[in-house]
């Protein structure tokens, strides 16, 4: 466990844990900022580059993934080998997803 998580402070004659108002705020911020990100491309690319507004959405998604995996889930204060046996089969999971959406349409020219 990360030292910040360990810090204690003495509440009503209780040690309780330090609270985490400024990690949490950081969060929020970090994922609104992405999201944001993700509205303007949307509203702002035109149609025409549908296959670089789904790029760059898979692209944002996946960052967004990483970093709520390290923060909520706490894995980016385990071992790295960790971090990334679980980041990797989802990257492969998402590229699946995205090959049969984009694939599943040829069926229909057979």
């Amino acid at each position: 466990m990360a030292s910040e998580y360990n810090e204690f402070i003495e509440k009503d004659g209780k040690m309780v844990a330090k609270p985490q108002t400024k990690a949490i705020w950081k969060t929020f911020w970090i994922l609104l900022i992405i999201t944001v990100l993700e509205f303007v491309v949307a509203f702002s690319l035109p149609h025409h580059y549908h296959i670089l507004k789904v790029a760059i959405f898979v692209g944002m998604t996946l960052i967004k993934a990483a970093y709520i995996m390290g923060d909520f889930m706490h894995l980016s204060q385990e071992t790295k080998g960790l971090f990334w046996t679980i980041l990797v089969p989802i990257v492969f999971i998402a590229w699946l997803v995205l090959a049969l959406l984009l694939e599943g349409g040829f069926i229909s020219t057979y």
